[in-house]
This record gives C-alpha cells, structure tokens and sequence, in this order.
C-alpha cells in the first residue's frame, strides 16, 4: 500500500539559475513585438511617473528630485529580481507619508540629516524585505486583513490632504504638525489664505480631476500641472505670492550611502519593518490583482526579493522606500506592456526627460503640486469598499475604524500594527470557537439525513445527544468546547457522540479536553463516543495513546453503525415514555 507521500504529485523544482536570476524566465519572450510594445508602455509610463514622482516627494518630505530618482533604479530592480510581468515599482502616496511620518519628528525634513535618514531607512527595510523572501515567509501577508489596508489608506488620505493644504492655500503650517494640530492651524488661519494660490490650486484640481474622469487614458496629472502653471503665468503668480518649485537638478541620480551606525539603525528599526510589511502588502496585492486579467502566477516570495533588493539598490543611488503603484502597474498593463522591460525602458524614459526637461520645473507652482496631490489623496479613499465592510461585518468593521483614527492620530507604524494585531485577535477568536452544531435525523426525508436541530426545531433524544464540530480542536479552542460539553450536561443526556468528520485539524490539548471529557462523563454514569474521525485525526490520537482515555470501543467509523450500537444501550423506560421515533434503531 503506498504511503500518503508517495501518492502526491511530484513538485517540478525550479533550476538555481533561475531563482538566482528570475528574469531567465521571461527573457524568452522578449521579440520585436514586445519590444514595439513594451517601448510604448514604458513611454506611457514615464510621463505618469514624472509629476507622482515630484508629488511623493513632497509628501516624504524630501526635495522634489528624489521622488524622480526613486522611479529610475528601483523599478529595473524589481523587474529583473521580482515575479510579476507587469507590476511597476517607485515611489507611492502610502510610503512617502510613514517616510514623513516616521523622520520628521527627528530631523527638519529636507535638510541634509533628513535625507541620510531616508535612505537609511530605504536600506532597512529593504533589508528586511529580502529575509523575509529568503525565509519564504510570502504567506505572512495572508493574515493581514483587507480591513486594515482600507481603513489605513484612508487615514493616510485624509492626512496627505492635511497636508498639502498649506500649499494650496498658502497657509504656513509648521512641519511635523499632528492632523489635530493642523487643522486647528488651518482654521484659526483660514482669512489669512493667498487667494492666489488657492486659484492655481483648484485649477489644477479641477482639470486633473476631469482629465481622470473623462479621458483616463490621457497623463491627466501631468497636463493638470501644466494648465495650472500657465494659469499661474497668466495671472502674474510669483508677483502676488505664488510659490514655485524651482528648476529640478539635470542629472544623474547621485550616488549615496546610508547611515549604518548602531544607534540610527536601533532607531529606525520599528519604522523600517512598517514599511518593509507595507510596501510588501502593496505590492502584493497590486500583482496578484492584475493576474486576474493576465492569467500570470506569482511567487510571493520572489515579490519579497525582488522589492528587498530594489530598496537596497535604491538606497544607495538617492531613492527613498518604493513598492508597487497600483496606478503605474494598471496603466502598464492596459498600454498592452508584455514583460518587465517596460519598466525599465520607463526608467531610462524618465532619466532623458530629467536631464532634456529639468529646468522647466522652475515655473511649476507648489500650489499646482498641492492641488494635483489632493487628486491623488482623494483616490486612496476605497469608498465602495469601506461601505461594503460596514454593512457586512462588525468586527472587520471596528478593525477598519481603528486603523483608520490610529492614522489619523497616533504614528502611522502605530495604526498599522495595532490593525494587523486586531485582525490576527479576531481571526484566533473565530478560530478557537469552532462551529458545533446538534444534529438530528430528518423524519421527513426519506433517507433521515442528519440536521441542524437549531435550524429546523426538530425533536432530539432525551438519552443521546449528536453533535458535529466543525473546526480545529486545538489549545486555543479546547476550554471553548469543554464548556460547551459541560453546558450540555443542563439537559442530562446520558450519551453524547460526537460527528468528528469536521475536525480540521487537533493538537496535544484537543486531545487531551476529549480524554478529559470521556472521564468526566464516566465519573457520572455518562458515555462519550466519537465517529467518523479523519485519518489524520485518528492517527495523532492512536499514536498518543489517547484512544485508551477514550475507549476505542466508543469511537465508530460511521454515524449509522454509532447509532445503531448507542441505541441498543438506551434505557427502555425512558424510550417507552418519549412520544417520538427518532432513529431507525429505536425500539420502541
């Protein structure tokens, strides 16, 4: 007889040469039609990449530049090292705001200190990234609840507007300020706006914000910016207080080098592994959502090195942390992109409009960058799907409000941890309180089928009580069904089988509550049997030795010969005064 083993299908291992280097993968399918393709794609891209890239920036923090240089090195990284065909990695809205979030407290952000945080940082959590794919830990994400990326992404909204409101209104807003504190800020100084400003802003917001809605296809935000910088030419800004960006250095990305001191990588650490869990959770997400149209597969912990790597890589070429971009990766795909190439033909793209266009960027308005950022915040708010968890479920419901205000009002790795830490408590809960249902034989079906007494108010016997659990019988789940087994004991069922077909899965302390529950019925005159035990189920109990405990003359290979041999033990007074016939088996 062949072993369990033996009978599953043999796994095609993958040659070293290509988990080494996963781009020999697809490098057959590069010919001139994907070239033609993913030319266009890449082209597409860069002019995407290039006003979101000035714009996270901004948020991070950081000069204007280095949201540019992050969409040049780390995407041809994590191309060549990642699994995906057409996720596109750089710089995002949701790890430019913890960047901010998590340095600004400790150094003036721009400033020269800043910036040698920021990428150590990068390295950090580029660090982390790679071991977790090393350690092939790409099941992790699994247990991060989609609450917790909504009801973040949302707060982290709400404050990336908070934010850019001193750029589009000209009101001065100290860095480093929390959302409470800016709003008061923004309120108490709301008569003192630039109306200047303000007009560029909105502008800019309304054009992009039509641009997206009307002609999605078009770079709308990179048309918005040039609309409202010419507005603001139009109307003179610079003469009545209109602030402007500043011609971008035309350049390579420089080369840099992260701050590896103990003391820096001790502090750094809690924000490092944040982002290191974010960017993977984005990227992630942004991959297997797109295989949905591309039929592709995934390796999960080939996403892990190849982000770990690129983060690495950047850190050391000025780019700050990066994941995927829902927005680039889509547009990646839609422009008809066929391999990784056209991410890095994007990053060259990019690189010669940096050095052909960079001194243009001196008329650019901050507040046209402010209005354009707003755009962007507005589109991380998931409303479809923060009403669809609100009407459905309460307990993901409380995880998406807690994210959410944690966001809003405490540091972002806070909200983040205590969102993942809420949905692995709900998940252990529902997991320790298995499903356990009392069943009864239907006496109108013709062929008795068990059912939910609960569900159908059907008769049960006063002298045998069936019950199925549907779960895992393991130590956090054991007291939870001991007490209910103990609550039974108020209707005084003399025997209680139980339908162990639903047992998932039990560990040292389900076996040890059913030992324990056997002898305490016993020490009452009471009986316990189990049928219809899993293979494996069975096997850990015979192995154990906790069949002896239980008696194996009570555990049954099927419900009817458990019946049939529990029925025959009925106290027949009591079977003569019940008014129905509830088994086949019954005798009277």
């Amino acid at each position: 007889m062949k072993s369990a083993s033996s009978s599953t299908l043999p796994v095609r291992k993958i040659p070293l040469r290509v988990r080494l280097f996963p781009f020999l993968k697809w490098i057959n399918l590069i010919n001139k039609r994907s070239l033609r393709a993913d030319l266009a794609a890449g082209l597409t891209g860069a002019f995407i990449v290039l006003p979101q890239g000035v714009s996270f920036a901004m948020i991070a923090g950081l000069p204007a530049e280095y949201g540019l240089y992050t969409a040049i090195i780390p995407p041809i990284v994590a191309a060549l090292f990642g699994s995906s065909l057409h996720l596109i990695s750089g710089p995002t809205t949701a790890l430019s705001i913890i960047v901010f979030s998590t340095i600004s407290p400790l150094v003036e952000p721009g400033s020269a200190g800043y910036i040698s945080l920021v990428l150590t940082l990068t390295f950090l959590a580029g660090v982390f990234q790679l071991a977790f794919g090393l350690a092939r830990l790409g099941t992790v994400l699994n247990f991060v609840s989609h609450s917790v990326i909504v009801g973040f992404t949302a707060g982290a909204a709400f404050l990336i507007a908070t934010g850019q409101i001193k750029y589009a209104m000209g009101i001065d807003i100290p860095n480093g300020s929390s959302f409470l504190t800016s709003w008061s800020v923004i309120i108490k100084s709301f008569g003192q706006a630039n109306g200047y400003e303000l007009a560029v802003a909105v502008i800019t917001l309304v054009c992009g914000a039509g641009l997206k809605t009307y002609r999605p296809r078009w770079p709308g935000l990179l048309i918005a910016l040039i609309l409202g910088s010419l507005f603001s030419i139009v109307i003179q800004g610079d003469a009545h207080g209109v602030r402007l960006l500043g011609p971008l250095p035309g350049h390579l990305p420089p080369f840099s080098r992260p701050d590896l001191a103990f003391d820096t990588i001790r502090m750094l650490g809690p924000g490092a592994l944040a982002i290191a869990l974010l960017g993977l959770i984005e990227a992630s997400s942004i991959a297997r959502s797109i295989t949905v149209q591309s039929k592709q597969h995934i390796n999960g912990n080939q996403e892990f090195i190849g982000q770990g790597l690129s983060n690495i890589a950047g850190s050391f070429f000025s780019g700050y942390a990066s994941s995927g971009s829902f927005t680039r990766s889509g547009v990646n795909y839609e422009s008809g992109a066929i391999t990784p190439f056209s991410s890095i033909f994007s990053a060259f793209f990019l690189l010669a409009i940096i050095l052909l266009v960079a001194p243009l960027t001196a008329w650019l308005p901050l507040s046209a960058m402010g209005g354009v950022i707003l755009i962007v915040a507005f589109k991380l708010i998931d409303v479809r799907h923060i009403l669809e968890i609100l009407k459905t479920s309460p307990s993901e419901s409380f995880v998406l409000l807690v994210t959410f205000c944690g966001t809003l009002l405490f540091q972002i790795e806070f909200a983040i941890y205590t969102g993942v830490l809420l949905s692995l408590a709900l998940y252990l809960t529902r997991m320790s309180h298995p499903h356990i249902y009392s069943l009864v034989p239907d006496p109108n079906g013709p062929r008795r089928r068990m059912k939910d007494i609960f569900n159908d108010e059907l008769p049960e016997c006063p002298q045998l009580k069936i019950v199925r659990i549907d779960g895992s019988l393991f130590f956090g789940a054991a007291n939870h069904v001991s007490e209910i087994f103990e609550e039974m004991d108020a209707d005084d069922p003399q025997h209680l089988l139980i339908v162990g077909s639903g047992i998932s899965y039990i560990d040292i302390s389900g076996a040890m509550m059913l030992v324990q529950e056997a002898q305490r019925r016993r020490a009452l005159g009471k009986n316990l049997y189990l049928c219809r035990l899993g293979k494996e189920v069975r096997d850990f109990l015979s192995q154990g030795g906790y069949m002896h405990g239980i008696q194996e003359a009570n555990v049954f290979d099927s419900k009817q010969v458990a019946i049939s041999q529990i029925v025959s033990r009925l106290d027949l007074p009591v079977c003569r005064s019940c008014p129905h016939k509830i088994f086949n088996e019954c005798p009277i």
